[in-house]
């Protein structure tokens, strides 16, 4: 029944895959940690822990981290 796959059944394109795919997620996280960590709390949406925590959801973190969480500031005054 258990039917997963061991990594040295892989074949070498799949191998490559999965790296491929954990380097973009790891540098997507690493980038938003970094963001968060160097911003202002004034220009994060919700507190910055909660952030740090959404971060490391797989790629969904940082994409909706970079799409929802950082405040838009376009330099004017209101």
């Amino acid at each position: 029944m258990n039917d997963r796959k061991r990594w040295r059944d892989l074949s070498p394109r799949q191998r490559g895959r999965i790296r491929l795919a954990a380097s973009v997620q790891l540098l997507l996280a690493a980038a938003a940690w970094w963001d968060l960590a160097h911003r202002p709390a004034a220009q994060v949406r919700g507190p910055k822990w909660l952030w740090a925590l959404v971060i490391a959801v797989n790629f969904a973190g940082p994409v909706l981290y970079f799409a929802r969480g950082r405040a838009t500031t376009t330099g004017q005054s209101a």
